[in-house]
């Protein structure tokens, strides 16, 4: 199978959710305040976001709305800027909390591995302990005999 078809095939495989991902979305879709900032800032974060912003300039400048130096469009801008960088900062927020749940299962996991890589040890020094105490006995066995 050449590797641009294994490529083509797996990208249409679905991928299970990590569970610390989907507890921590389920969470935070619980409150109505944080829907809306995931909206805005999936919205601002578009090119439609930054066509709406051309058409709403070249109109305002192009329908003459104020004469130059554009006081008003200034004093707008300025403020949606003052928001969007909010929106910015919380979706920061937002990121460092799915990496803070993701490290947070990886280190569960990480400890339960210890666990069962200690119970393995455990499990293999009885092993080696029972298999000398067999070797010894046979060896004792055939020097007696």
């Amino acid at each position: 199978m050449a590797k641009t078809e294994l490529a083509h095939r797996t990208l249409h495989v679905p991928s299970e959710p990590n569970p610390a991902l989907a507890r921590h979305a389920h969470e935070r879709a619980q409150s109505a305040q944080n829907r809306l900032a995931d909206r805005i800032t999936a919205f601002s974060g578009s090119m439609a976001f930054v066509y709406m912003h051309l058409a709403w300039f070249a109109c305002w400048i192009g329908f003459r709305v104020e004469h130059y130096p554009f006081g008003l469009l200034t004093m707008i801008v300025s403020l949606e800027a003052i928001f969007l960088s909010t929106f910015v900062l919380i979706s920061q927020n937002r990121a460092d909390a799915r990496r803070q749940a993701l490290a947070d299962q990886q280190w569960q996991t990480v400890k339960e591995e210890d666990r069962q890589n200690e119970e393995l040890l455990e499990l293999s020094r009885q092993i080696l302990e029972l298999t000398r105490a067999i070797h010894a006995k046979s060896t004792t066995e055939r020097v007696e005999t």
